[in-house]
């Protein structure tokens, strides 16, 4: 998948590695373009280990958090993990403040997230 859509799907051994390219991903379209793209990553391609890296982010609209939970369930469904990182400070607030910090996991950079799932680093 190309930066086109709006992320960039790298896979590392057996890691799938969502960039996300947009500083702001608040139009919901998009939101449901990028949103097709990770299910599909999940339900049509069995991608149990997930990384989504958010680095660039800037902000973040209500409907993304829907995605994301969305595909959490997905990838827990096929016992899968999904790990988020290179959140900024005023978006891993909102994560905090609707407590969605104790569903998923995060990691500071694409690097730990990795560890996190027994790679040392990209191959």
């Amino acid at each position: 998948m190309n930066p086109v859509s709006g992320i960039m799907v790298q896979k590392v051994l057996d890691v799938t590695i969502v960039d996300f390219q947009e500083v702001r991903l608040l139009d919901t379209k998009h939101i449901d373009t990028i949103a097709e793209q990770l299910y599909q990553l999940v339900d049509k391609m069995d991608r149990r280990k997930l990384i989504l890296d958010f680095s660039k982010v800037q902000f973040l609209a209500s409907s993304a958090l829907s995605v994301l939970l969305n595909l959490h369930k997905k990838t827990k469904a096929i016992k899968g993990e999904l790990v988020l990182c290179g959140l900024r400070k005023d978006l891993m607030k909102v994560f905090e403040i609707t407590s969605l910090t104790k569903l998923f996991r995060f990691c500071a950079d694409e690097k730990d997230a990795l560890a996190a799932f027994g790679h040392a680093g990209r191959v």
